[in-house]
């Protein structure tokens, strides 16, 4: 399964995997014998709402101290609402806890691997709570005869299970991973506070399995009570979710406190402001801007951005986040060039010269910036983009060109044809353009530098290279 989101159908169910109790597991009540490693925030709060739901929870810890507490029913760490769901699954039979790993893995059939990933002071992951919890769990796994899905919810970056993880089960274990025993990444999306209404109200379930149709089935089956439909990614995308996630919301804070700082300074009521802000549902709060590709250009963001940082400086609030957003920008127009020049080729053509599709502007376009730095490092180039025509280009749209490329008539070309003909690589910055016109690409060569995600079903190969895919 490729690191797209994919309908949970898209994975093949063979029936004829199930041996007959799990079988009879799934035609009935889809209850599962589930032993949770870690009793921290997540564990605790998992372990408490998968026994509420009905499934029989083994919680398991090396700290007897948390697994006594548990035992008597009583919460280990404070959270609204937890403490009656452990007393409940305890008095109910459902839900106890044990320093004996070997005996959790072998009476259940899921193993949900909790423990904490803690940051080292250089920044990278705490691995070893996860590297121990694999090797316990593959000894176990090694004694049953049973087929047992390790699902790992803890935060780790993207590799870490291929990498890590599951080789260390299958050494441990003497077997092999999707065909002996399943593994799965569950990444969870709990915050403290309000870790159980979360759970029980989820944004979104993601599930990153790889070929392994009966842990998937079996998580399916878990979360089938919820309103949201899982979504079932590659192991490698779902580790990727959990930090693309935490880093939005720490920008989001980050954001909105340098925006509340620059407001104080200059007399206005930044909450007034952010209020508005998020009520635009269909540009600020949605979708819109948060697809992966080039740079931003026009005549309002550079400007705009700029103007901030400007007014900052002038009353003394520094605004680091802007400035890295510039930074960033330029740093996607530098990917971009440096993609060209791997390529080794020098006829290099251009789809799309305005900032973005159906208009001629072409203020602070990131097109128009590589086409100035390709000149300046003696590349040959013809342009293509059917909403610019030196002829019809007024005022200071025309100047700002004409500025930018001095010979820029000798690089427009009438038709793509033109440019198919003249270039090895063409740089795809206009998608409308570029599959109007893909046809005339039959029988040439190209090396196509995509910045735009010509296609979803495309991959950066030899004559295709994606900016950022």
């Amino acid at each position: 399964m490729d690191a797209l989101v994919q309908s949970p159908s898209r994975s093949a169910w063979d029936s004829s995997v199930l041996d007959k109790k799990e079988k009879a597991r799934l035609d009935s009540a889809s209850k599962y014998r589930i032993c949770v490693f870690g009793i921290g925030y997540v564990g605790t709060v998992s372990a408490a709402c998968l026994a509420r739901d009905g499934h029989d929870v083994v919680a398991v810890d090396v700290n007897q101290d948390k697994v006594s507490v548990l035992n008597r029913g009583l919460s280990p760490i404070i959270e609204p609402k937890l403490a009656e769901s452990i007393s409940s699954g305890v008095n109910a039979g459902r839900l106890k806890a044990t320093t004996d790993s070997s005996a959790a893995v072998s009476s259940t059939d899921i193993s949900l691997v909790c423990v904490g990933t803690p940051s080292q002071e250089n920044g990278s992951l705490e691995t070893s709570f996860l590297t121990r919890v694999a090797q316990e769990i593959g000894e176990s796994i090694r004694k049953t005869t049973n087929f047992h899905s390790v699902v790992m919810r803890s935060t780790m970056l993207p590799g870490t299970m291929e990498n890590i993880v599951i080789p260390i089960l299958e050494r441990s274990s003497g077997k092999r991973a999707g065909q002996d025993f399943g593994v799965a990444y569950l990444p969870e999306f709990l915050r403290e506070g309000t870790a159980i209404a979360d759970y029980d109200d989820p944004g979104t379930i993601v599930i990153g399995v790889d070929d392994d149709p009966l842990t998937l089935r079996r998580l399916m089956q878990i979360h089938e009570r919820f309103a949201v439909t899982p979504l079932v990614l590659s192991i490698r995308a779902a580790e990727a979710v959990k930090y693309a996630n935490n880093a939005w919301h720490a920008t989001k804070i980050s954001f909105a406190n340098e925006m509340g700082l620059l407001c104080k300074a200059m007399g206005v009521d930044s909450h007034e402001v952010m209020n508005v802000l998020v009520a635009d549902k269909k540009l600020n709060i949605s979708p819109a801007y948060l697809k992966p590709g080039f740079a931003f250009g026009g005549s309002c963001l550079p400007k705009d951005v700029s103007a901030l940082r400007y007014a900052g400086r002038n009353v003394d609030v520094d605004t680091p986040l802007l400035d890295a957003v510039l930074q960033a920008n330029e740093n996607q127009i530098r990917s971009a060039f440096r993609l060209v020049a791997a390529t080794g080729k020098r006829r290099i053509g251009l789809v799309g010269l305005s900032f973005k599709p159906d208009t001629d502007d072409l203020r602070y376009s990131p097109m128009l910036e590589i086409a100035e730095r390709l000149i300046g490092r003696g590349y040959e180039l013809a342009i293509y983009d059917s909403n610019v025509r030196l002829s019809q280009l007024t005022g200071v749209n025309r100047d700002h060109l004409t500025s930018r490329l001095p010979h820029i008539a000798c690089l427009l070309r009438e038709k793509m044809s033109d440019v198919a003909a003249f270039a090895d690589v063409l740089v795809v910055g206009n998608r409308k353009e570029f599959l109007k016109n893909s046809l005339v690409l039959n029988g040439h060569d190209k090396v196509i530098i995509d910045l735009v995600r010509i296609s979803p079903e495309k991959q950066t190969a030899d004559d295709y290279r994606g900016i950022c895919w």
